[in-house]
């Protein structure tokens, strides 16, 4: 049977976010949650390569903590993986608002980044299309559960001193644009045209209308491998 979480992939979809449902997400997690009283972010601390390296860790556990290890992650180009219906292990101790149970009352987002702070040979700049999404996914989740973006906070405000994420976050500029999105206030993204000067179609992930040669001559300017050369524009492509 599937836990609470089921809406997760149907409204961030709806929201305009690119999703990738991780078979079995429905019926993963350590019970089911409880009462959701808001959403806790998080980084990965994960490898430098890749859109979403962390994925399997995130779904399956540590050696010292099983998983899954938050309900969604959160990828370098702005794809929320959907992880897990059920409860996660992402808060660990700490406190918010007289609440100490914070996978029982929270949803998690482990979003991808090396975890450095600024000034560390080894910081990673977070990219715009990957923090827009995060702030657009934190509103879409809110405004489905009725709570202000005062709602969402950093692991680092749910764990002070015990936790750093996510790094280089200002929070409280992160709730003002999430806010922004609840409110209908923030200022739009401009759309993409469907077609460019010379006629040629936008090319777009999973979009039946693609032409599957353009869709390879695109894979093939990317270097991708022969066998990824399918015409299908996929994640990895978009990657």
């Amino acid at each position: 049977m599937a836990f609470s979480l089921i809406w997760l992939a149907r409204v961030l979809s709806d929201a305009g976010l690119k999703i990738s449902e991780v078979p079995g997400w429905p019926n993963r997690g350590l019970g089911d949650v409880g009462d959701i009283k808001g959403v806790i972010c998080h980084h990965t601390a994960g490898s430098r390569n890749g859109n979403y390296p962390s994925l399997k860790v995130v779904t399956d556990g540590r050696s010292d903590l099983s998983g899954p290890l938050s309900q969604l992650g959160l990828g370098r180009d702005g794809t929320f993986y959907i992880i897990a219906a059920g409860k996660a292990q992402h808060a660990g101790k700490g406190s918010f608002a007289g609440i100490t149970a914070g996978n029982t009352h929270f949803i998690g987002i482990e979003a991808e980044n090396v975890g450095f702070p600024p000034g560390d040979a080894k910081h990673e700049p977070w990219p715009a299309v990957q923090l827009d999404a995060y702030q657009r996914g934190v509103a879409a989740i809110l405004k489905h559960l009725g709570l202000p973006a005062a709602n969402c906070i950093g692991h680092k405000e749910w764990a002070p001193g015990r936790k750093p994420d996510p790094v280089a976050i200002d929070m409280n500029a992160f709730r003002a644009k999430v806010d922004g999105f609840i409110n209908g206030t923030a200022v739009p993204r401009p759309p993409i045209p469907a077609k460019d000067p010379l006629d040629r179609p936008t090319l777009r992930r999973s979009s039946p209308n693609n032409p599957r040669f353009l869709v390879q001559e695109l894979q093939r300017k990317l270097a991708m491998s022969a066998e990824l050369q399918t015409g299908n524009f996929g994640p990895l492509t978009e990657a």
